[in-house]
């Protein structure tokens, strides 16, 4: 089953390889995905987006295993051909960009690229359980089959008036369920409707076929779960069609988050369900599908976890898959940037287990071994890109007297209206003006700060971008030393979703980040989910830190190289230059004698200099000077020539 974010941009894809459950593959909150490895519970392997594939990913699926075709063919060929055969390889990740990425585990690398197909996000991919086919539903509502051999799309039709949430490909491979808030059922033949169900009041994140039975017997049921919706329904495929409403309810405590489900392949077979529900609790559930119940069905047995603290804190689980007996659950728990995976014996006879575990809070963000690339997030066509300095940006304000238009401010700031507040402010005497009055600057600050809090609270680009134009460090200071606690956290996720888009804002954006962490740094170290809360701005840094080591080196090579051109080129215009020394000053010794014989230069009084200057001034007038200056030259070089054989 994948792991679906398009219901809810909360939640983060996570999801286990199929069977024998090999690797656990998320994306954190740095946009990097990381498969984990469950026998060594150690990271296996890591992908970053490089710059021109850059979206957030939105949701991934394994494929089914296959034989695996890595490394030389020989060496391997007799000792590992029992292994190879059957492993977990391909995971495709759909993108907010519209395309589809191919990973391969086995590589470590992209497989392939499917673009071109969708015009909006994706939400969901599923792939064909025996074909080299892969299913992809999107915002742009279609769903498209792509051909993996070829890397193209096989075939394109619209599924719903809404995008597409979700989508589930039969056992058999012969039906397609898909969702946005009406659920169909597809022949994937001919790609008609074979089916219509009523579905959820709000957006489908989660179908699973819940038997393997034909359609035609009474016996096919599938199961659907919705954003902020705390039950999953139950449909039954009837053969007189009359399925509109669902059959079986099962409750939970929050919206589904991950499922893995235990297929039912006669009447006799419960269907088994572990879900991980959007608070962190896991609830296991175990019915027999035999048609219609009432009563919505509670959890056999519910699952949570705590740490060891005094006071226990919950540990929120991510996912969880059901092993080959009823007991026997893989889970994987703690932080989506450093998950904890463990297979733990569940006692399904209690209704309620708490399971207390050691986790560390300090986490090991060790990135050494991995290839970081500066990220540029693909900005849609309708979203623009407001950079200081264009026309527009700087609403008029009427020139009154000051003092009269403090007054009036100073009474009126409460009433005035958002679109008032936005007029008044002009940006220009914020930055440029030096002469402004103090009353003005504090005026500008309150105004800032509560235009700030209402921007962040209505999530308005307008406000917001108006209030981080300004430049000013003293307003930029005050503006955040005035934010009321709550408004901090929204303040550091708008700083960081302008820190990766144009380089201008960034530029400014820095700023507000400094003056954040000198004034709220008690608040944001109290927080006990700091790492997720700031997981990417940390890793945004690292990645460009580690750009800007490169550049230093890049700089250092270059400096070094043309260093040498210009001391090379120095060399060639010396080697033609007179070396008879124009100038020498020598300090009063007891060898007076020796030293005005080798040297036949005028003493060290400051007549005789000045005599020296007009002598150099008179150069250029009087040819002879320079034959006289010459041969003292000579003279010169005679006399040390003798002082040395001496």
């Amino acid at each position: 089953m994948a792991a679906h974010a398009g219901g809810s941009t909360q939640l983060l894809p996570c999801i286990f390889s199929p069977k024998p459950r090999q690797y656990l593959a998320l994306c954190a909150q740095d946009g990097r995905l990381r498969v984990w490895n469950t026998d060594s519970k150690s990271l296996h392997q890591e992908y970053v987006p490089s710059a021109h594939l850059s979206a957030t990913c939105t949701c991934i699926a394994w494929g089914p295993c296959r034989t695996v075709k890595e490394g030389p063919k020989k060496k391997k060929r007799r000792s590992e051909a029992g292994q190879s055969e059957e492993k977990a390889d391909l995971l495709a990740m759909g993108t907010a960009a519209g395309t589809v990425l191919i990973y391969s585990a086995a590589k470590g690398a992209l497989h392939c690229t499917l673009d071109g197909g969708h015009s909006g996000g994706v939400n969901c991919v599923q792939w064909h359980p025996e074909d080299s086919l892969l299913y992809s539903g999107s915002d742009d509502t279609n769903i498209i089959e792509w051909d993996l051999q070829t890397g193209k799309m096989r075939s394109k039709w619209k599924a719903d008036r809404a995008a597409v949430t979700s989508l589930c490909v039969s056992h058999d491979g012969k039906l397609l369920l898909s969702a946005g808030q009406i659920i169909k059922m597809w022949d994937l033949d001919t790609k008609e409707v074979y089916r219509k169900f009523t579905g959820h009041s709000t957006a489908v994140t989660t179908l699973c076929f819940a038997t393997t039975r034909p359609p035609d017997s009474n016996g096919l049921y599938f199961l659907s779960g919705a954003a902020h919706d705390r039950l999953l329904s139950v449909w039954q495929v009837r053969e007189d069609g009359k399925d509109k409403n669902s059959v079986v309810s099962f409750t939970l405590t929050d919206e589904p988050q991950h499922i893995d489900l235990v297929t039912s392949n006669s009447k006799e077979e419960p269907v088994k369900l572990a879900v991980v529900c959007k608070d962190g609790q896991l609830h296991l559930f175990e019915h027999f599908l035999n048609g219609p119940c009432k009563k919505p069905l509670s959890p056999v047995c519910t699952v949570q976890m705590s740490d060891t603290k005094v006071s226990p804190v919950p540990i929120p689980l991510l996912a969880a898959v059901l092993g080959a007996d009823s007991r026997t659950v893989l889970l994987s728990y703690g932080n989506h940037l450093q998950p904890v995976m463990e297979k733990v014996e569940i006692n399904t006879s209690e209704r309620h287990v708490c399971l207390t575990r050691d986790v560390q809070t300090s986490l090991s963000l060790s990135m050494e071994t991995t290839v970081s690339k500066v990220k540029t997030p693909i900005v849609n066509t309708k979203s623009k890109v407001l950079v200081p300095g264009l026309p527009g940006h700087q609403a008029p304000v009427k020139g009154t007297a000051r003092g009269s238009e403090k007054r009036k401010k100073d009474t009126d700031t409460k009433e005035m209206s958002i679109a008032e507040r936005l007029g008044e402010i002009d940006l220009s005497t914020v930055t440029s003006e030096k002469g402004a009055p103090k009353g003005m600057a504090s005026l500008q600050t309150d105004n800032f700060a509560v235009l700030l809090v209402q921007g962040l609270e209505s999530d308005d680009p307008n406000i917001l971008n108006k209030v981080f134009q300004t430049r000013k460090e003293n307003i930029i200071k005050k503006t955040v030393a005035r934010l009321p606690l709550p408004a901090v956290l929204p303040l550091l996720e708008q700083i960081t979703k302008r820190l990766q888009g144009h380089p201008f804002m960034a530029a400014l954006m820095v700023r507000w980040l400094k003056a954040v962490i000198m004034h709220h740094t008690s608040y944001l170290s109290s927080l006990p989910d700091l790492v997720t809360q700031l997981g990417v701005l940390y890793h945004m840094i690292e990645s460009r830190v580690k750009m800007f080591q490169k550049l230093t080196k890049l700089h250092g090579k270059l400096y070094l190289l043309m260093t040498q051109v210009a001391t090379s080129d120095s060399g060639n215009t010396v080697a033609e230059v007179d070396h008879t020394a124009k100038l020498v000053y020598e300090e009063e010794s007891s060898d007076e004698d020796e030293a005005s014989g080798d040297e036949g230069l005028p003493g060290d009084d400051s007549d005789n200099w000045e005599e020296d200057e007009e002598v150099v001034m008179d150069e250029d007038e009087n040819p002879d000077s320079r034959t006289e200056s010459k041969a003292n030259g000579e003279e010169d070089m005679e006399h040390e020539n003798e002082s040395e054989e001496e």
